[in-house]
């Protein structure tokens, strides 16, 4: 008899992940991927900007009509004035301001359609927008209403991808994901900032409509990706909802032992109804979102919306400059700028995670967020004066304002945005969720507009004063947190306790 061999140990693990795991971790991949390309075809426009004004007198053998004064020869028209700044913030203007107004709306439109079909058109759209801009180079295009046009076109098509992941990872995992899960989760807006870079930066030395062009093809891909993959239920593949529903009910129960009057607040959602709800057999009944100003009385979210407008506005003044203000102070070439400025977003990543874990072990949202806008102030006035005297200097203080920065970014986009989905007043509506998500992103979205705005303005005038606004802009965010910060040390401090008890005595 032939001895045979036991089951290998990979195939063994395999068997032991249920068949919702499996789902669960496509939704996870799908949409990691799915926002990663959302934020690799917005960034190759920072990577870009360095090379449609240069410093031609570097460039050795210029043509022989041009003059030895001529440095810039070698620009893109009509980037090649003395006003290029302005011109260049002029572009992320109006890629921000028709995202910000966009984000307000996208919500709304995200609950109402498909989001299989909306999520997939958008990917698509915002390819084709995307590739628009790199077509300008070699159908030789001058003209600075194209490149406006098309930043506007793609910036209102890249709305569709914040709320409709979000809303799919709730539809699958609840809302109540703990801050480190989120945080990692959240690592797609860094990795995509990082791919788009370095997608970006191996072509713009030689043909930069290739910069766009490429990772426009990725992102209109993985919307066909989606098309054919994306679940956007687990009971439409029957797999079981996630947990909310029965906490849900158990919250039910509990108001109904503690208050009977509640009873009418949940009186169309019986025990039985919420048995059904979970079965894995037939679709759920889908809850109506909250609307705008019902979702704006939720505790928190007037408070967070505000800080992440200044939040953001450091955050994308860093991805739309940094490689700029790299090239221009530190005399790289746009290539290497492009290459260091992922540093900064790598410590974006760490600080994404760092940020979930160190809530979750204190269960203070907003004073992790707090705490981190605070050491942020001091590390942008250091790296300014000392960040660029060396190389090792440059990558240890890109990677910590990495984290610093985007830190309280990735937390208020995610863990906080989830919490506030738990309120009792969204009833574990993942439908409302999106509208939370869109409130509080939209208002994040004003912020990335207004800086790059500001920093065009102000970079003609010195790097320097781009630097204090970034400091000031972030000293904003944490004073808006200040309530929030005080009620929660109030509730973590055993001191606070104490002296709340000696007072109820």
């Amino acid at each position: 008899m032939t001895m045979r061999s036991p089951l290998a140990p990979a195939i063994r693990l395999m068997r032991t992940v249920s068949r919702d795991s499996w789902y669960r971790g496509l939704v996870i991949v799908l949409t990691f991927l799915f926002y990663t390309s959302y934020h690799l075809s917005r960034k190759p426009i920072s990577v870009v900007k360095s090379q449609l004004h240069r410093n031609c007198s570097e460039i050795p053998n210029p043509p022989a009509n041009i003059s030895e004064n001529d440095t810039t020869w070698c620009s893109w028209a009509p980037f090649d004035g003395s006003n290029y700044k302005e011109l260049l913030g002029s572009l992320d203007t109006s890629f921000l301001v028709a995202y910000a107004i966009g984000m307000f709306i996208s919500g709304i439109f995200g609950e109402r359609l498909p989001l299989r079909y909306y999520l997939s058109g958008g990917m698509v759209i915002c390819g084709v927008f995307t590739a628009f801009l790199g077509l300008g180079y070699y159908w030789n295009i001058h003209a600075l209403w194209y490149y406006i046009l098309f930043q506007i076109l793609n910036g209102l098509a890249q709305t569709t991808g914040w709320p409709s992941v979000v809303a799919c990872m709730g539809n699958w995992f609840g809302k109540g994901k703990r801050g480190f899960i989120m945080g990692i989760w959240n690592s797609h807006t860094a990795v995509g900032n990082i791919l788009g870079s370095l997608i970006a930066g191996a072509f713009v030395s030689t043909a930069w409509g290739l910069s766009f062009i490429v990772p426009g093809i990725i992102i209109a891909s993985f919307g066909i990706i989606s098309f054919f993959f994306l679940v956007e239920y687990p009971e439409d593949v029957g797999c079981s909802p996630p947990d909310q529903t029965d906490e849900l009910k158990d919250q039910l129960e509990d108001a109904q032992v503690m208050n009977s009057s509640t009873e009418n607040i949940f009186k169309n959602q019986t025990a039985p109804d919420l048995e059904e709800s979970v079965s894995p057999q037939e679709p759920a009944e889908h809850p109506q979102a909250i609307s705008f100003w019902g979702a704006l009385r939720i505790p928190g979210v007037v408070e967070f919306s505000l800080c992440l407008l200044f939040a953001k506005l450091v955050s994308y003044t860093f991805l739309y400059w940094l490689p700029l203000y790299i090239a221009n102070v530190a005399h790289f070439d746009p290539k290497t700028a492009g290459d260091m400025s992922t540093l900064f977003d790598a410590g974006g990543i760490l600080g994404g995670i760092l940020a979930g874990a160190v809530s979750d072990y204190t269960g203070g949202r907003a004073i992790t967020c707090a705490v981190m806008l605070i050491l942020t102030a001091p590390m942008l006035f250091v790296y300014n004066q000392f960040g660029q005297t060396a190389v090792s200097a440059t990558v240890a203080m890109l990677i910590i304002c990495g984290m610093l920065v985007n830190g309280p970014y990735s937390l208020i986009t995610t863990a906080v945005s989830a919490d506030l989905g738990t309120h009792e007043s969204l009833r574990g509506n993942a439908r409302a969720l999106s509208t939370v998500t869109a409130i509080i992103d939209g208002s994040g979205s004003i912020g990335a507009a207004l800086g790059p705005t500001l920093a065009s303005v102000l970079s003609s005038k010195g790097w320097n004063y781009v630097f204090y606004m970034l400091i000031v802009a972030d000293l904003l965010a944490c004073l808006f947190l200040a309530r929030l910060v005080y009620k929660e040390i109030k509730e973590i401090c055993p001191c606070f306790k104490r002296a709340r008890g000696f007072r109820e005595l």
